[in-house]
Formats: structure tokens, C-alpha cells, sequence
């Protein structure tokens, strides 16, 4: 059911171009679960010069964290209860370890992470974060991500199709994940505070 509401939020917006864009990137970061990624890829890939490239970057990037002050609202106002709610358990109490230990930094993690960027917003304005801090964090941290997106497939969007036929390409890009996700998938398991309480108590 969620992948059909996605798909029908994503054929919508396609129609539109940057105002469908927009309008994705920016209700995704308040509320709604289509991520923007879905529509990015295939207009950077199909973009025919640098000047359309920055503009999917900067139409993404900027409605993203514009939306993302909805999403702060709704968790000013709506509390712990509406993040208790409408979001997992654990990515939630991972979040919460990730901003009470890195502070502001917690913030341009998450915003560059695949952690869901409504659950930061949410958790930011339950938590009443300074909103320059999450404003400009959310910036920096969103700005990498979709930029990194938007370079790559713009530019080495052709060489990178190839890529993904080679088999040695998919060998490595294995090693490569399996080398990187034993330590971050440690970290990430570890940022949740029962795993903590429950070692303590044992």
C-alpha cells in the first residue's frame, strides 16, 4: 500500500517538473513518504546542460529545508506523542542518542543520513533546537547529499550506467559494503540506548 501511495505521488509530481520537485522535496521533509530521490535521479540523468543540473540542486536542496520548518512546527506542537506515534521506535531513540551526543554536528548527520529527514524535523521541534542551527545544518547536510546525487548522475551519469553493467563493478562495490557496514552498523546499533541499558543490566 505505502509503495503504491509513493509511486502515485512520484508519477504526479514527474508530470510537473521542478515545481513537482519542489512540492515532494519539501511535503517529504514535513510529513508525506515519497522520497525526492526518486525524482531526482532520473532528471539529472536526463538534464542536457549544467544550468539545468544546478537547478535540480538548488530547487531540491532548497525545498527541502524549507519543508523541513513544517515538519519542525508539527513537532513543536504536536510533542513526543506524535513522534511516538507515526515513527519506529528505534530510529527514534537512535536519533535522539545522535543529537545528545554529537549535538549540532548530530544534526548534519542525520540531515545527510538516510534517517528519514521529517523524523530530525519532528525530533528538532519536540525538542524546541535552535532553529538556526537546524536550519543551517539541514542546508550544509542536504546540500552534500542531493549535490553528490545531482554531480555524479549529471555528469557521470552515462559512465556510471556502465558501471552498474559491469560485474567486477558490483564484486567490488560488495567487498567495498560488507568492509564498510560491519563498523557502521555497530555504530548504529550503538547510538540506541536499550542496547546500552540492557549490557549495563547484564
Amino acid at each position: 500500500m505505502l509503495e503504491g501511495i509513493i509511486q502515485t505521488i512520484v508519477d504526479w509530481a514527474d508530470e510537473l517538473g521542478l515545481v513537482g520537485l519542489a512540492f515532494v522535496s519539501a511535503t517529504e521533509a514535513a510529513f508525506q513518504p515519497a522520497p525526492p530521490d526518486l525524482l531526482v535521479m532520473p532528471m539529472a540523468l536526463a538534464a542536457d546542460d549544467s544550468a539545468r543540473l544546478l537547478a535540480i540542486f538548488l530547487v531540491v536542496t532548497l525545498s527541502s529545508v524549507f519543508g523541513s520548518l513544517g515538519g519542525y512546527a508539527i513537532g513543536l506542537y504536536g510533542g513526543r506523542p506524535i513522534i511516538q506515534r507515526f515513527a519506529d521506535p528505534s530510529t527514534s531513540r537512535k536519533l535522539d542518542h545522535l543529537i545528545l551526543k554529537y549535538g549540532d554536528a548530530g544534526v548534519f548527520i542525520a540531515a545527510i543520513s538516510p534517517i528519514p529527514y521529517k523524523l530530525l524535523a519532528w525530533t528538532a521541534g519536540a525538542a524546541r533546537m535552535d532553529i538556526k542551527t537546524f536550519v543551517l545544518a539541514g542546508l550544509l547536510g542536504r546540500g552534500i547529499r542531493f549535490g553528490l546525487e545531482v554531480f555524479v548522475l549529471g555528469v557521470w551519469g552515462e559512465e556510471f550506467i556502465s558501471l552498474l553493467e559491469d560485474p567486477l563493478f558490483w564484486l567490488v562495490s560488495g567487498i567495498a559494503s560488507i568492509v564498510a557496514f560491519i563498523p557502521l552498523n555497530k555504530w548504529w546499533r550503538g547510538l540506541d540506548g536499550t542496547d546500552a541499558k540492557a549490557s549495563q543490566q547484564n
